[in-house]
């Protein structure tokens, strides 16, 4: 099981990305898949899920009204359009797989997902 993060960049203050990961080794039809951020000398936090294969999405505050979370089951991929980007946005971004039996409740931690892609660094500058 494989999970393929890209489209990272360094982009000015205001600019979009599009991050894609692709899943390989199993379908994640039913799956929550989440994007999750680290910079530097922070924890991991939580960005945005796509719970149990599109049920809902959930956002984080800081993500809120300028990120949103697409999939495409068929193609086993998840995105996240990123607009408005901020500096504070800078960190290397990771998406997650959860199975379907995580409850919502959980699914903003990290001990909730099972499968991790290896991260893409997304650098914005002032």
């Amino acid at each position: 099981v494989q999970l393929q993060a890209s489209g990272g960049g360094l982009v000015q203050a205001g600019g979009s990305l599009r991050l894609s990961c692709e899943a390989s080794g199993r379908t994640f039809r039913t799956y929550t898949m989440g994007w999750f951020r680290q910079a530097p000398g922070k924890e991991r936090e939580f960005v945005v899920a796509s719970f149990r294969g599109g049920v809902s999405n959930i956002y984080a505050n800081s993500a809120k009204g300028r990120f949103t979370i697409s999939r495409d089951n068929a193609k086993n991929a998840v995105y996240l359009q990123m607009n408005s980007l901020k500096p504070e946005d800078t960190a290397v971004y990771y998406c997650a797989a959860a199975p379907s039996s995580r409850i919502l409740s959980t699914i903003r931690e990290i001990d909730a997902y099972d499968y991790w892609g290896q991260g893409t660094q997304v650098t914005v500058s002032a």
